[in-house]
C-alpha cells in the first residue's frame, strides 16, 4: 500500500527539520540554526497507530528575494504541497506571529490540501497560552508542540493520521522490485543534472555553485517496465576539509544513502578527467557492497580521446572497480541516459544473483584443477564452497588451511567466477575458511 506524504512547510529556522526527525526517529534532516540549511525536499518513512506514511522536510519559506536559492526553495516547497496528503505548517510559538507567517499563510489558503496549524518551541504552558494569536491566520486550530523534546508530538500524530485517506483509497504498490539508485561523486559533477535528466522535470535544485545538493532525496521512478528509486546526494570532499562544517553531516548522509542502496551511479567528469576524488567515492561504494555504474558524465565536452581509451585510464585509476560497466552520456544533453538505467538494472540483478551449490562447486573444483596452489611445501586443498549471502555476493571455500593462499590466487579465483557467472558490476566477496567437524559432516 502506499503511503500518504505529510509535508513540513514554514518559514526559515521555525524547527522544520526537527520536527522531521522526531517524527522519523532519526537524525536524517540537517539541523542547524542557519537558515536556509535544508534546500531540496527530503523524505523519510515512520509510522504511527498502524499507518505508515513518508515526511517531507522542505527548504523555509520566505527567504530574502536576494537569496541566491529563494525561487528554487519557494518552487520546491509549492511542489511538495502539490504532492502531499496532508500539510504541517510550522510557526514558531517564541517569536510569534510574524509577517513571514503571514505570507505563508497565504499560499495555503489557495491549496485544497489538508493542514494542519503547529506551533513548534511551545515548551511550557505559558507558551502554549501564547500560540492563541495564530487563529488570525484563518486556518483553522493550533496545535502547540515542541519537537526538541517530543511536547504535544503525539497529539498531532493522532491529527495527522486521522486526516489521511482512508486505506482502500490508496493504491496498492509493491516496492520489492524497485531498484534503488545512489547517484554519487565529489561535488559538481553533474549528479543532480543526471538525476534531473533521467526524470525530465525539475525535480532537484541544480547549480553552478558545489555543495548545492546537501540532503540525500529519494525519488520514484520507471523506466522500460523497471521501476527504479534514484537517490540523489551531496557532493562528497576529503573528510578533512569538512569536519565541523555542515557538509560534514551532508557527506555522512551520503554514505547512508550508499548502504541503502542496491547500485551507486559513480558520477565522472569526463571533459575534467579522473580524479582523486573520484577515486575515493568508488571506494566508498566497493566499502559498503553496492553494485557500481561508472558514469562519464559530459562526454560531449571530451575532445581527443575515445571511450575505450577513456576505459582505460578508469580502470588504471580504479583497479578494484574493473567489474564497473562505464556509461558515457550527458545529463545536459540527454545522452546515454537508457543505457545507464539498463546498466543500473543488469548489475542490480548481478548483486542479487544466488548460485545453485552444485554448479558453484563444479567450476571452483575445476579452477582449482586447472591451477593447484602450494606454499611452503603444502598444497591448498579446496573441500567444498558455498554461497552465504547476496548483495553482494559472497563465498566461503571451505578449505585445509586459509593461511596457505595468498591473496593473488584468491583473486584468481574470484576471477574464474565472475567468467562463469557473469557478476557484472557486483563487488564478490570469496572467503576461505579451515573446515571444521560440521563441515565435514555436511
Amino acid at each position: 500500500m502506499p503511503r500518504p506524504i505529510v509535508a513540513i512547510v514554514g518559514r526559515p529556522n521555525v524547527g522544520k527539520s526537527t520536527l522531521f526527525n522526531r517524527l522519523i526517529g532519526e537524525r536524517q534532516a540537517i539541523v542547524d540554526d542557519q537558515p536556509g540549511i535544508t534546500r531540496d525536499r527530503v523524505y523519510g518513512h515512520t509510522d504511527w497507530n498502524g499507518r505508515e506514511f513518508s515526511v517531507v522536510d522542505t527548504g523555509g519559506l520566505g527567504l530574502r528575494e536576494e537569496d541566491p536559492f529563494h525561487a528554487h526553495i519557494r518552487a520546491q516547497a509549492e511542489i511538495a504541497m502539490e504532492e502531499a496528503d496532508l500539510i504541517l505548517f510550522v510557526v514558531d510559538a517564541r517569536e510569534g506571529l510574524t509577517p513571514g507567517d503571514e505570507a505563508v499563510a497565504q499560499l495555503f489558503r489557495r491549496s485544497a490540501r489538508p493542514l494542519l496549524l503547529v506551533a513548534n518551541k511551545a515548551d511550557n504552558v505559558r507558551r502554549e497560552a501564547d500560540t492563541h494569536e495564530y487563529f488570525r491566520l484563518g486556518l483553522g486550530e493550533v496545535l502547540p508542540i515542541s519537537a526538541h523534546s517530543g511536547r504535544g508530538v503525539a497529539d498531532l500524530l493522532d491529527e495527522a493520521v486521522a486526516r489521511f485517506p482512508a486505506p482502500e483509497e490508496m493504491v496498492e504498490e509493491d516496492d520489492e522490485d524497485r531498484v534503488r539508485v545512489a547517484i554519487v561523486g565529489r561535488p559538481n559533477v553533474g549528479k543532480s543534472s543526471l538525476l534531473n535528466a533521467i526524470l525530465g522535470e525539475e525535480r532537484v535544485i541544480v547549480s553552478p555553485v558545489a555543495g548545492t545538493t546537501r540532503d540525500a532525496i529519494d525519488v520514484p521512478f520507471e523506466f522500460r517496465d523497471q521501476r527504479y528509486t534514484l537517490i540523489d546526494t551531496a557532493g562528497i570532499r576529503r573528510a578533512g576539509k569538512i569536519q565541523g562544517s555542515v557538509e560534514f553531516y551532508t557527506v555522512l548522509r551520503a554514505e547512508r544513502a550508499i548502504e541503502r542502496a542496491d547500485v551507486g551511479v559513480l558520477v565522472v567528469d569526463a571533459a575534467m578527467g579522473l580524479v582523486d576524488g573520484d577515486k575515493r567515492v568508488g571506494g566508498m561504494i566497493r566499502d559498503a557492497g553496492r553494485a557500481c555504474v561508472v558514469f562519464l558524465n559530459k562526454w560531449d565536452l571530451v575532445v581527443g580521446r575515445t571511450p575505450k581509451e577513456f576505459a582505460q585510464v578508469v580502470r588504471q585509476g580504479i583497479p578494484f572497480m574493473g567489474y564497473a560497466p562505464l556509461v558515457t552520456g550527458s545529463a545536459e544533453q540527454g545522452k546515454g541516459l537508457g543505457e545507464l538505467l539498463e546498466s543500473c538494472a543488469d548489475v542490480a540483478n548481478n548483486h542479487a544473483l544466488r548460485i545453485s551449490t552444485p554448479e558453484l562447486n563444479r567450476v571452483v573444483h575445476e579452477a582449482v584443477d586447472r591451477r593447484p596452489y602450494t606454499s611452503g611445501g603444502r598444497d591448498l586443498k579446496v573441500y567444498y564452497a558455498a554461497q552465504v549471502s547476496v548483495k553482494p555476493p559472497a563465498l566461503v571455500l571451505f578449505v585445509n588451511d586459509p593461511e596457505i593462499a595468498h591473496e593473488t590466487y584468491v583473486r584468481y579465483l574470484e576471477n574464474q567466477l565472475r567468467a562463469a557467472f557473469g557478476f557484472q558490476g557486483t563487488p564478490l566477496r570469496v572467503m576461505l575458511r579451515k573446515r571444521g567437524r560440521e563441515d565435514r559432516e555436511r
